[in-house]
């Protein structure tokens, strides 16, 4: 690993963990952190929920596991290149999805709209529930009991309503301070992963075209000299090609604008970073334009396209199903979340309801369905 600059999070300045343990022998803290993602439950269902098609249309469509690999190794790479700490990028990249319900947004917009009345449903909190208390491994307390950094890094965003009931990992939010650049990275890892690897599988369904796509400047660019430098190029691979300069080109774009950033800025220590009067890792204007174009374009033409929304309407009837019936019977629910579900009122019964839910997969949500309505 690249020698830490000195705004770097490491484990010398580490806020540490919620429970005390004794320090690993052969890794450091945030390694410890990403083996207990890689080990846990929440993360081998990820396999097959789904990213933007349900599971079941089709075996090489990316999931939320293969996403969070992406994420990884993008933030990885970037923050090698500005000496900021590899291992917790990789712990935060692979538990930021942990909390994501089966069925992709429209699963976490049907279950929100379930929650309405009980505080809401959304995946960001979720995944540090999942890794605060759902996850139930280890004999001496509740969840991972990860550092305070990956923690950090999985809550992007939060209301200053549920930041007053977070503790440590909300205060940023009630001060208006900034993450530590590990958390500020993985957020734009993410996006960079997630429209661009959006592209493949929107091609591969045929729900969009290279004709469709060329209209967007940062795909037309790269699209150009791909096609004139190989002039027979199937259009499968002409794809997987623009996809890996797009993705290399926003790299790119990040590190130089991020490093200059810093540079201004010259935070000697992490409070410096959080102390900042704005996230220090950034686009440049233009690249940033040009992203956001091209977020907009995957919205209106393949996460809007009249088949996604048919197939999300079916999911979301089926989360939607779910919750009514664990409500209205909770004796549906396995054991250990029905004994949970009895021991408050209904605001408590609807949150395990929530939880058992989310923690589905999406053909285990299907299946469930399936056996409950027969």
């Amino acid at each position: 690993m690249t020698a830490l600059a000195p705004y770097a999070a490491n484990e010398g300045n580490s806020q540490g963990r919620r429970h005390k343990e004794a320090p690993p022998t052969h890794r450091g803290e945030y390694e410890r952190d990403r083996d207990r993602v890689i080990h846990s439950t929440a993360f081998r269902r990820l396999v097959y929920k789904t990213q933007v098609f349900v599971n079941h249309e089709g075996d090489l469509y990316r999931t939320r596991l293969t996403h969070s690999l992406e994420v990884a190794q993008i933030a990885r790479t970037i923050a090698g290149a500005l000496g900021i700490n590899e291992p917790l990028v990789e712990a935060i990249s692979l538990a930021h999805d942990l909390g994501h319900t089966p069925f992709g947004h429209a699963g976490q917009d049907a279950l929100n709209t379930c929650m309405r009345d009980f505080g809401g449903f959304e995946h960001n909190l979720q995944s540090l529930r999942v890794v605060d208390e759902l996850e139930e491994r280890y004999p001496e307390f509740l969840g991972l009991n990860l550092t305070f950094e990956t923690r950090e890094g999985i809550l992007k965003h939060c209301s200053s309503k549920n930041a007053r009931q977070l503790g440590d990992v909300g205060k940023r939010f009630l001060d208006r301070t900034q993450a530590g650049l590990e958390a500020q990275l993985v957020n734009l890892a993410d996006a960079i992963a997630y429209n661009n690897h959006d592209v493949d599988d929107g091609f591969r369904s045929g729900l969009i075209s290279i004709e469709q796509l060329r209209e967007q400047t940062l795909f037309a660019d790269h699209c150009d000299d791909v096609q004139n430098r190989y002039l027979d190029l199937d259009d499968r691979r002409v794809i997987y090609e623009v996809i890996r300069r797009m993705i290399g080109y926003l790299v790119d774009d990040l590190v130089t604008t991020s490093a200059a950033e810093i540079h201004t800025h010259m935070p000697d220590t992490i409070d410096a970073v959080r102390s900042a009067p704005r996230a220090m890792i950034h686009f440049s204007d233009a690249v940033l334009e040009q992203h956001s174009s091209f977020k907009k374009f995957l919205r209106d033409n393949l996460y809007r396209h009249d088949q996604v929304r048919a197939m999300n309407e079916n999911t979301q009837d089926i989360v939607a199903a779910l919750f009514a019936r664990y409500m209205s019977d909770p004796i549906a629910l396995p054991e250990s979340f029905a004994v949970r579900a009895s021991s408050g009122g209904e605001e408590v019964q609807a949150r395990v309801v929530a939880d058992y839910i989310a923690g589905m997969t999406d053909r285990f949500a299907i299946a469930e369905h399936e056996r409950l309505t027969a």
